[in-house]
């Protein structure tokens, strides 16, 4: 072994040689991923983190190598010296003519490597699965073993594509003026946002560190403190419930600007999200010739589509039926008429409904049966809905396999159609009741038929990259009890025009709050900040947040505010769910070199994992499990 790589130098990579190297004599190193003996020729194709090349033992040129490949088994770790060769004639196995042996599939595929010298580094038990693009096994299986997983392509693929994410950010970012600065990771608790996880301090018994959710409130510091642009590609962490596109730690890319507002971070994100796209190969000036994304407002995203990240890659765009239903009475649906009863007793708001309906058309080409409509009832109670109201729209425009049908007026039935654009063959699906639930149900059915109908991939990568802006939502959110939340933060900055209505009408308050979508994921995050003390005094008071608890909660933060503060604002890009965009993966699990599993565990290493009672006691810590 001493003489590999002390003596002889890697001279390629596995995915490096072609034809025009032919006769060079070589230096591989890798992993057998396969082993192939013909009785007299022992084939084996050695891989490494770029790719794959045939290399050959025959006995006549290296009996010593022969004899040592004959043992070699795979996953084995070897080093090898030899010299290039173009492929030559095989037989095939169906025809018996002799045909040549080059695999187009490969891109070493029209050479092999003829040994003269090789060693085994290591030798390797039977992996406990193959190490192969395309598996079934268990994921759980996989995550046990991740140092094995993350042999395969797939996942080498990701994390090399995470590298050039994280370099052209940084060229990027670097190129506009903004300085890479980090921020602390343990950080103190402050209440709002998601669930932290906590750490306790050995030096300082009785108090905690919380682990950063985000660095908000560091780069705003940053922006008082005059560095003007600030970027970082920062760890954050958070203790949620966890789902496809979530880790209880993530990646983003943080992005801070003084003296700019929402078109200059735009313009920005813009670019950086065009700069990504080209270092990892793929040109989206044929989709945004004008390099900017098209923007949409909240209200209009939440009318449409029932949700603030619309998949843009098809219609089906849900329609707002409840002034019809007020207007027709309830149009003898029983169910519908107690919306329009409250209308008329003045307990209903057309500006702030508690109540809607709304409904969604599938076009005929879908093919929805009887049984397929079950199927959906079911997903829509799965999702909290009593039911899920539907009818078939006939050639006449009168509606079938409904029990609506019987009950409702001729006038409100083609008042729908019409409203809805619902043709011969189409169904309508009609959800009602609480704002909120009528529109998760209507958003996740629209999905749902979309892949059914192959709108879009059920997983996979898409060619289609469909961004969008979402801007304009609201300031304030109104909680169960009456009150009044900060939809997003409490120095989100208003809508200079809507300032009077904090005291007046919180719920009508608008911002400079915004979502860049992809493909109905939410991959960017982040706000114009309020800079201002007077409007800060005033969203504070609409919360109803005293001084004293303002100063409790965010202290540090409203001491620096006061000292010149820049106008200033800033955004968050999940790094994660751009990766597993791109390479079209199933779960942000298979983007991340080492992640958590749905219950935040990590299989390979059994984190988390109990402790000593002796340290918990240094900690002044006590468990309460028995």
């Amino acid at each position: 072994m001493a003489r590999f790589i002390d003596e002889l130098k890697r001279t390629h990579h596995c995915a490096a040689l072609r034809g025009t190297d032919i006769d060079a004599e070589v230096v591989l190193f890798g992993w057998v991923q396969n082993r192939r003996d013909h009785g007299n020729l022992i084939f084996v194709d050695l891989r490494d983190r770029e790719g794959i090349t045939q290399i050959v033992f025959d006995p006549d040129d290296a009996p010593e190598a022969h004899s040592m490949a004959e043992a070699v088994r795979n996953e084995w770790v070897l080093g090898i010296r030899g010299k290039v060769r173009a492929r030559g004639m095989q037989k095939s196995k169906k025809t018996g003519e002799m045909v040549s042996a080059t695999n187009p599939n490969l891109a070493t595929g029209e050479i092999e490597v003829v040994v003269s010298e090789a060693t085994v580094f290591n030798q390797a038990e039977t992996p406990p699965f193959e190490i192969r693009d395309n598996l079934d096994t268990k994921e759980e299986i996989r995550l046990g073993y991740r140092y094995l997983d993350l042999r395969r392509q797939p996942l080498q693929k990701a994390l090399r594509m995470r590298h050039e994410i994280n370099q052209a950010t940084r060229n990027y970012l670097s190129g506009q003026g903004c300085l890479e600065i980090e921020t602390p990771m343990m950080v103190r608790y402050t209440p709002g946002g998601a669930r932290n996880f906590l750490v306790p301090s050995r030096l300082n018994l009785g108090s905690w560190y919380a682990l950063a959710e985000s660095p908000q409130l560091f780069k705003q510091l940053f922006m008082v403190a005059g560095f003007d642009k600030y970027f970082q590609i920062v760890r954050c962490f958070r203790d949620e419930d966890l789902r496809v596109d979530r880790q209880p730690e993530f990646t983003q890319i943080d992005v801070e600007m003084s003296f700019i507002n929402q078109d200059d971070l735009f313009t920005a994100i813009e670019g950086l999200i065009f700069a990504i796209w080209d270092a990892v190969g793929i040109d989206l000036s044929k989709q945004y010739p004008d390099r900017t994304f098209p923007r949409m407002k909240f209200a209009d995203s939440m009318r449409d589509y029932g949700n603030d990240k619309p998949d843009m890659r098809f219609e089906m765009k849900h329609v707002e039926l409840t002034d019809l239903i007020i207007e027709h009475g309830g149009g003898g649906i029983p169910f519908w008429k107690p919306i329009a009863e409250k209308f008329e007793s003045g307990a209903y708001r057309r500006d702030l409904p508690a109540e809607i309906v709304k409904a969604m058309v599938v076009p005929a080409s879908a093919g929805i049966t009887r049984a397929e409509g079950d199927k959906l009832e079911k997903l829509a109670k799965s999702m909290g809905a009593g039911g899920l109201a539907r009818a078939k729209v006939a050639a006449d425009g009168s509606w079938t396999q409904s029990p609506l049908a019987k009950s409702i007026t001729p006038e409100l039935r083609e008042a729908i159609n019409q409203a809805t654009g619902a043709g011969d063959g189409d169904i309508l699906l009609f959800q009602f009741g609480k704002t909120s639930l009528v529109h998760t149900v209507l958003a996740n059915l629209r999905v749902h038929i979309a892949k059914k109908m192959k709108l879009i991939p059920e997983v996979g990568h898409s060619d289609d990259f469909q961004f969008l802006w979402v801007v304009d939502p609201p300031l304030f959110e109104q909680e169960d009890d009456g009150g009044w939340a900060a939809a997003h933060h409490a120095f989100t900055r208003p809508h200079d025009e809507h300032v009077d209505l904090i005291e007046k009408d919180p719920g009508n308050v608008l911002c400079y709050r915004y979502d860049l979508v992809l493909n109905g994921f939410e991959i960017a995050g982040g706000s114009i900040r309020l800079h201002d003390p007077v409007v800060q005094r005033k969203v504070f008071a609409a919360l109803g947040i005293e001084e004293e608890e303002a100063q409790e909660k965010f202290g540090f933060l409203l001491s620096a505010l006061q000292f010149g503060a820049p106008p200033h604002g800033g955004i968050a890009v999940g790094m994660d769910r751009l990766v597993m965009l791109l390479t079209g993966t199933e779960s942000i699990r298979d983007v991340i070199a080492f992640p958590k599993t749905q219950k935040g565990t990590d299989q390979m290493s059994g984190a988390p994992s109990e402790v000593a009672p002796d340290q918990l006691a240094e900690l002044r810590v006590k468990s309460t499990l028995t």
